[in-house]
């Protein structure tokens, strides 16, 4: 059993916690929502009175918080109350350059601190069923010993490189997945008018060259993957605002360093337009909605 503190008890942090108590491990967790700390302590988690507390005696810390200013100031905050020799890990989705500032912290605190940056992919649905991606950066030691602990929350723990190439890998891969999708949705919207049903196209394309995760796994038209948004009125999932915060992460990677993304700079402007016209809490997949012209 390993002690284990977990900052950022939401949608995400909440069910990836509640795995972990799942394992075995004993999990004090923190978070500014009190519902949060609710329902965290409901699935059997100890809940501190402070980041501060939640750290002081745990071998494992982990984050998962909204932005890199949060997670900054959040280790900021608690690296004078870590044990010496704890792990860090920051499962958060954030820019590339607080991630590296994230590690030099840790290493500013000097002492046999590791930390480990390492987003995840899979949604909420991934974090409950403990199904999700884990892409890590940092020393090969740091992932070593992080690696038992993620499989627990995870089907899939990667490692990518040095500080800050879990959230180079995640952007990337995101930004694949936005600009697929809108690939797929625009495939749809001809065919409908080209009088083509859903389900042609979604059996020849899942079947062809067109086939792709966002066609296959999570399509967005109802029908022919009954698991996917498009069957429950476009719930996310992986709501619209994440993508468009993830797209805004690829472009800012681009713009420093000087990367050539014209597709991910059209697929982060659809993204905001969709966005800003109220569908920030709409699945991602819903931006077909927007590709026909339909603004409910």
């Amino acid at each position: 059993m390993t002690s284990i503190a977990f900052i950022g008890l939401g949608n995400m942090g909440g069910p990836m916690a509640a795995n972990l108590v799942k394992a075995g491990h004993k999990v004090t967790g923190f978070d500014l929502s009190p519902a949060s700390c609710d329902q965290a302590r409901a699935e059997g988690l100890s809940i501190a009175a402070s980041t501060a507390d939640a750290v002081k005696d745990a071998e494992v810390v982990i984050t998962m918080l909204p932005a890199g200013k949060h997670v900054l100031s959040v280790w900021t905050d608690i690296l004078p109350s870590v044990k010496e020799g704890a792990l860090l890990i920051d499962c958060s989705t954030i820019d590339v350059e607080s991630a590296r500032k994230a590690h030099g912290l840790a290493r500013e605190r000097g002492g046999s601190l590791a930390s480990l940056d390492a987003p995840v992919s899979g949604g909420v649905g991934g974090a409950k069923g403990a199904t999700l991606t884990f892409m890590a950066g940092g020393a090969k030691e740091a992932f070593d010993r992080a690696e038992p602990i993620l499989a627990k929350m995870g089907k899939k723990v990667v490692h990518c490189g040095e500080a800050g190439a879990g959230q180079a890998a995640k952007i990337c891969n995101n930004m694949i997945l936005g600009i697929s999708m809108i690939g797929v949705a625009e495939a749809f919207v001809l065919a409908e008018k080209l009088g083509l049903s859903h389900q042609a196209l979604f059996d020849v394309a899942s079947t062809s060259s067109g086939q792709c995760w966002s066609l296959t796994t999570y399509c967005p038209v109802p029908g022919p993957v009954p698991a996917s948004p498009a069957n429950n009125g476009y719930k996310p999932g992986f709501a619209a605002a994440l993508m468009l915060k993830d797209l805004k992460l690829a472009q800012e990677a681009a713009l420093a360093s000087g990367a050539a993304t014209p597709l991910g700079a059209e697929a982060a402007q659809l993204y905001s337009l969709f966005a800003n016209a109220g569908h920030e809490g709409d699945d991602f997949s819903g931006i077909i909605n927007f590709i026909r012209g339909q603004k409910g």
